[in-house]
């Protein structure tokens, strides 16, 4: 029985890997230019990242009804629903930019927001049909389909940033053809919807019963900081890459380096969480961000940039993976619509407050680039006291209390 359903999630699995890697060029594509388009439009420098906190915001504000929808279409129609609104929300930044527009280019991130809360659900989407032992390695697997979009989506950016009068333009026009070729892939998703409960009842447990279990409540305490953090730095990074005198094809590596080292380990995290534990992996995680924060404020140089984005990226992995499957390995299939939908709305929610506070910290911080990159990355410093001590908090309850 294990075997059969582990062939079943093995497909999917396969599926979601290559919807990870072509869909999901399209993330690091936008992280690159919407910062600096946003730059170049804004009445205000400090405005600079709104156009990647509305797409958090989006985000946010979708995640749960995304899950709800899945929970009753299934997977498959909402990750169509999600590539259709990839390209709706790139077609309208593309026209902002042609008309020189920073409210229709905003609007037209917001839109964005909701295939990246749908990409969201694939890590979830691989565990669905996994047996308990392939669950973490499914999940690893599927976040290291985002090792090609590291590679594919800032290559992309070179070769369209300037490819046409109205820079960035080309950039956008790319994302709806990704979007567009990239949704084919979903017919063949083989994933149950979840049978509805009965009139009246609810199954399993209420959000309020779920939230307060301790594995679910640090999981999604570690999520959201780990997420949330990695958003504050890579967002401001291409900024202060450019504003220290570097080229944009210098922060499109960077950030090249850091989505890299974001999936990279996405091969072999599953197998580490199975041996040394998810707690240890997720602790290991938050340690590599502190040094990414010391490597960063350690110095501007170009190196400086690549040691600590890739550092960024490995902690991120560790976090969000390592949480990602104590979640889902906390609740049932009838309660993982609103359990899965309210993680990630608790996530996006720490993303978007990270996302806003980046360009606030990058750009109005002290009066130099060096200031405002060394402030983003100090704000690091209480969020991760936060998510240590809510593990340690976790590691010293009896075994059976923390379920």
């Amino acid at each position: 029985m294990v075997e059969n359903t582990d062939s079943v999630a093995r497909r999917n699995v396969y599926v979601l890997v290559a919807s990870q890697a072509i869909l999901g060029a399209q993330m690091p594509m936008i992280f690159v230019v919407a910062g600096l388009a946003g730059k170049s439009l804004a009445p205000n420098a400090c405005l600079a990242t709104l156009p990647i906190s509305l797409m958090v915001i989006g985000s946010m504000l979708t995640a749960n009804p995304i899950s709800a929808f899945m929970a009753r279409y299934g997977r498959r129609a909402g990750f169509v629903l999600g590539a259709f609104a990839g390209a709706l929300g790139a077609a309208i930044a593309a026209f902002g930019l042609s008309r020189g527009s920073f409210a229709i280019f905003v609007s037209g991130a917001f839109i964005t927001g909701i295939y990246q809360s749908a990409q969201g659900f694939y890590r979830f989407a691989a565990a669905d049909t996994a047996s308990d032992a392939f669950k973490p390695k499914a999940i690893s697997y599927v976040m290291a389909g985002g090792l090609l979009s590291a590679v594919v989506g800032p290559e992309l950016v070179k070769l369209t940033s300037t490819a046409m009068a109205v820079p960035f333009l080309a950039t956008y026009l790319t994302v709806i053809g990704l979007n567009l070729i990239g949704v084919f892939l979903f017919a063949l998703l083989n994933i149950p919807t979840p049978k509805p409960a009965a009139a009246g009842t609810v199954a399993g447990r209420t959000r309020m019963e779920l939230i307060r279990t301790p594995r679910i409540a640090v999981a999604v305490i570690v999520a959201t900081v780990s997420y949330a953090l990695m958003n504050l730095v890579m967002t401001s990074s291409p900024l202060a890459v450019v504003g220290c005198g570097f080229h944009v094809s210098d922060a499109s590596n960077v950030v090249t380096a850091h989505v890299l080292a974001m999936f990279i380990p996405s091969f072999f995290t599953g197998s580490l969480i199975t041996r040394f534990g998810v707690e240890r992996i997720m602790a290991i995680g938050l340690a590599i961000l502190a040094c990414a924060g010391v490597v960063a404020m350690a110095g501007v140089q170009i190196e400086n940039f690549f040691a600590a984005l890739m550092l960024l990226g490995l902690g991120w992995n560790f976090g969000f993976i390592g949480a990602t499957t104590m979640l889902t390995a906390s609740h049932t299939p009838e309660e993982r619509g609103r359990m899965q939908g309210m993680n990630d709305f608790l996530v996006f929610g720490g993303v978007t407050l990270a996302s806003f506070s980046s360009g606030g910290l990058m750009n109005c911080s002290g009066g130099t680039v060096q200031a405002g990159w060394a402030a983003v990355n100090l704000a690091m410093l209480p969020f991760l006291i936060l998510a240590g001590g809510a593990l340690l908090w976790l590691r010293m309850r009896p075994k059976a209390a923390a379920i």
